[in-house]
């Protein structure tokens, strides 16, 4: 269909475009394909919404693509000589709170540089974002930001932010949205390594050694089939109000720690998000004991969230809601620091040694980062989640003495030595790469469903 436009389009064009501009546009529409830009600026250009994208529309569109292109141009361009330098880049990017080197500067200009001079004047910087929709400087480096997306089961992530433009037209409930079902999924899909998790950590003691292949058997023996997602939906359940008290935290925070010129850098978008972290945490803490005790319970022991949590609070009181809340609030430091440094060292790799041709890594580039980055992260807070899990279901296992973190700890390294702190990780980690796909698949499937793709 968009070849058959270009034949139609183009003759009547040629005949007009004896401007420079119009020659350039008419050339660009020439090469311009249905790729993934091209869908997004077909959709942009195409103002009488009649499924067409005719030259005028599209002559129209860049006009006003190059206004936005130019401010951005001049917002990198800090002394004023018509030229952006490797420095200016690095200053620019600070502002926005992502440190890098000016050599891997220079990689991000390479990759822009048409004339080998090592600056990017405005013809360079116009003919390469062309058929980029970004509209200023801050989207165009938003491939580059962290996503949590990601959704390996885990909630102690640094919240996802959003431009003035996506919080104006709405975009970001749309993307917190997708975001949400994407987990939903995920987590539903690898339920039962989670509860093999979770079992393990409670239960795989030395003097009650329980593996893979043993805890499968043991808890479909018990069970069934239906036992392995026992659990799951309070999991799911908690991911809608988490994710809203997040993200309302973290825009609470970053007002509170900004610098004068309203701008965060690194260090306060980490305290924002591990103070956003831990209020969420805090709000819904209460569910993630009763996911713990619906996980490690027996069959017909609670008919359900409800019922569990009637019977604790008239068993053990309040009190019980918030067990392991602080080996939990303390994870959430060493998960997100570790977290963000390890994708910052992978995004600096890759600018080092691969940003030749294009600063824009791809989405493999970035699963991959935030993948191995996340895993990261779970392996440094690790102990503190395993302490966590056995404070909150020692009260439901029989003979189990009721210790607090430092007692808990002790008596795990005094009789189960280190690789007690570690218990139950191998599900876990088995778990990472089919929940990141298929966070990934329903979030891109979201978004186009959404109109935000």
């Amino acid at each position: 269909m968009f070849q058959l436009l270009r034949g139609l389009a183009l003759p009547a064009a040629a005949c007009d475009g004896n401007r420079d501009g119009d020659s350039r546009y008419a050339n660009l529409f020439r090469k311009l394909d249905l790729n993934e830009d091209g869908r997004k600026i077909f959709k942009a250009g195409d103002t009488n919404q009649d499924g067409q994208l005719d030259f005028e529309e599209f002559m129209r569109y860049l006009k006003d693509h190059e206004k936005k292109m130019k401010l951005a141009f001049k917002s990198l361009d800090k002394n004023n000589d018509g030229k952006i330098e490797a420095s200016e880049v690095v200053q620019s990017l600070q502002i926005l709170g992502i440190s890098i080197s000016e050599k891997q500067a220079e990689k991000i200009l390479q990759s822009i540089d048409a004339d080998g001079t090592m600056t990017v004047d405005w013809n360079e910087w116009r003919d390469h974002f062309m058929f980029n929709p970004a509209t200023d400087i801050e989207e165009i480096i938003r491939y580059w930001k962290h996503s949590t997306v990601l959704d390996i089961g885990d909630s102690l992530t640094v919240p996802d932010e959003f431009t003035e433009e996506e919080k104006k037209t709405g975009q970001w409930w749309k993307q917190l949205l997708a975001g949400g079902v994407a987990g939903a999924v995920s987590r539903t899909g690898t339920a039962p390594l989670d509860r093999l998790k979770v079992m393990m950590q409670v239960h795989g003691s030395k003097s009650n050694k329980m593996n893979i292949a043993s805890g499968f058997k043991q808890m479909l023996k018990e069970g069934g089939i239906r036992s392995l997602w026992r659990g799951n939906g309070v999991n799911v359940v908690k991911i809608a109000p988490e994710t809203a008290i997040k993200f309302w935290a973290y825009e609470q925070y970053k007002k509170i720690l900004s610098k004068d010129d309203g701008k965060l850098g690194t260090i306060e978008r980490f305290v924002s998000g591990s103070l956003a972290g831990a209020t969420a945490q805090t709000s819904i803490y209460p569910m993630e004991v009763l996911k713990t005790r619906l996980a490690v319970g027996k069959t017909g022991q609670y008919s359900g969230m409800f019922d569990c949590a009637k019977k604790i609070l008239k068993r053990e009181g309040v009190k019980a809601f918030y067990k392991g809340y602080v080996p939990n609030i303390l994870g959430i430091i060493p998960y997100a620091g570790i977290d963000l440094a390890v994708y910052e060292l992978l995004k600096s790799t890759w600018l080092e040694h691969y940003a030749s041709s294009s600063a824009n890594p791809g989405v493999f580039v970035l699963l991959g980062c935030g993948t191995v980055s996340s895993t990261c992260g779970q392996l440094a807070s690790y102990p503190l989640a395993l302490i966590r899990t056995r404070m909150q279901a020692q009260a439901s296992v029989e003979g189990a003495p009721q210790l607090n973190m430092v007692g808990l700890f002790q008596r795990i390294i005094a009789t189960e030595g280190i690789r007690g702190l570690y218990r139950g990780i191998a599900p876990n980690f088995m778990k990472v790469l089919p929940a990141v796909s298929i966070s990934y698949v329903v979030y891109e499937k979201m978004k186009q469903n959404l109109g935000i793709a």
